[in-house]
């Protein structure tokens, strides 16, 4: 292979100004940067992207730490859909991903900065974090960049990208209020996601707003898991047969109250309405197709990595966050009440 020794023989010029003509430095005049880079093609060049990085000390990469990634997220695909976005911004400006995965017990193991070093990441993209995560508190006081997936914090080097998940669950709940619906129930997330809060509150606010009582004991804990959400979904529907829709704060969970409601004997959506959040693509082949709400994860990753990128090339921006909309995606699991 040609190394920039051969380079700078061949097109009789010095190591160091090969070196920082190809690095893009500004003090090299035009007409000898050309010289030396049809040189280098000439010579099928191809850079050190270790060297470069020692060189330049940056390694033009980024990371997308995902927190608990296992194979039980697979089915919703959600963090591949954010990563292709990410992926796709990145290469748009020269960077390159990798993915690299952490929990609580890591956390408390490895700081966040010791982790970045290790993987030699410039700036990081972080999804799936809890409210409780060690990793929190250290991002914000790092001097490395940080933007989080679905985690509302701002500062000096951090950003967020989040869809309006409040709006979004009102939209859902709307819905089934036009419908004719006055019994709704909804299925949670943990209360360790910030996600959870939100669509709850949008939840609450647009039964509030059609002056339908909000009851406690119709809020159930799904856990995000398909199991859970079926476990909780069939327990409560046994008893409380008055109700005719629910509000899933996950797709995912959704089709674990799709499963406890044909357990149930309850016809979908003749007897029971359901409505879900995220827009997996498993919603659009579910029997009946998932009325939800969509979430663009694709440009939820692609403004992730544009917020990152602008923050390690230093443009300036009085905004380090992205609040995108979602939609109301029309299926076949709502209908009116009985």
């Amino acid at each position: 292979m040609a190394t920039i020794k051969d380079i700078a023989k061949a097109a009789g010029v010095s190591v160091t100004t090969v070196s920082r003509a190809l690095n893009g430095y500004g003090d090299v005049n035009e007409k000898t940067r050309k010289h030396i880079e049809e040189t280098a093609k000439k010579l099928n060049y191809s850079p050190n992207a270790v060297a470069r990085s020692l060189v330049m000390n940056k390694s033009r990469t980024i990371g997308l730490l995902v927190s608990e990634l296992n194979r039980s997220g697979a089915k919703d695909m959600f963090t591949y859909e954010v990563m292709c976005g990410i992926n796709d911004a990145a290469s748009d400006v020269g960077y390159d991903l990798i993915l690299f995965s952490t929990n609580t017990v890591k956390q408390k193991q490895k700081s966040y900065t010791q982790l970045c070093r290790e993987r030699q990441v410039e700036g990081v993209i972080m999804q799936g974090i809890k409210k409780d995560d060690p990793y929190i508190k250290e991002v914000i006081d790092s001097n490395i960049p940080c933007v989080f997936v679905d985690v509302e914090l701002e500062g000096d080097n951090v950003g967020f990208v989040t869809t309006d998940n409040v709006f979004g669950a009102q939209m859902a709940v709307k819905h089934l209020i036009n419908l004719g619906h006055r019994h709704i129930a909804m299925v949670n997330g943990h209360d360790k996601a910030e996600v959870s809060q939100k669509r709850l509150k949008g939840y609450m606010k647009e039964l509030q707003e059609a002056e339908l009582p909000v009851k406690e004991d119709y809020v159930l804990n799904g856990g995000f898991l398909e199991s859970k959400a079926e476990s909780a979904a069939y327990n409560f529907l046994k008893t409380n047969r008055q109700v005719t829709a629910v509000f899933c704060a996950s797709d995912l969970m959704a089709l674990g109250v799709m499963r406890a409601a044909r357990r149930l004997e309850l016809n979908i959506p003749e007897d029971l309405s359901i409505v879900g959040f995220d827009d997996i693509v498993l919603s659009q082949y579910t029997s009946p197709p998932l009325t939800t709400i969509g979430q663009d994860k694709y440009q939820m990753g692609y403004e992730a990595a544009k917020l990152l990128t602008s923050m390690l090339t230093g443009k300036k921006s009085p905004h380090k966050k992205a609040v995108l909309d979602n939609q109301l995606l029309l299926r076949e699991t709502t209908a009116p009440p009985k």
